[in-house]
């Protein structure tokens, strides 16, 4: 059965958790610079289209 040899410092196992708790932040968004609406970092924005100052996805009218 696995059983620690030594206790792990208070510092060590908040370290850890607190990366645990990093992973379930909520995402940040970031403005497209073309419209000005709110888009999630390095992805193609979901309103005009565009991604790094070209378009990306064609809008269908």
């Amino acid at each position: 059965m696995a059983v620690p040899q030594n206790r792990q410092s208070k510092s060590r196992r908040d370290k850890r958790r607190a990366q645990w708790k990093a992973k379930f932040k909520a995402p940040n968004f970031s403005v497209c610079p073309n419209c000005q609406e709110p888009k999630l970092p390095h992805r193609v924005c979901p309103s005009c289209g565009f991604y790094k100052d070209r378009e990306v996805l064609v809008e269908e009218e």
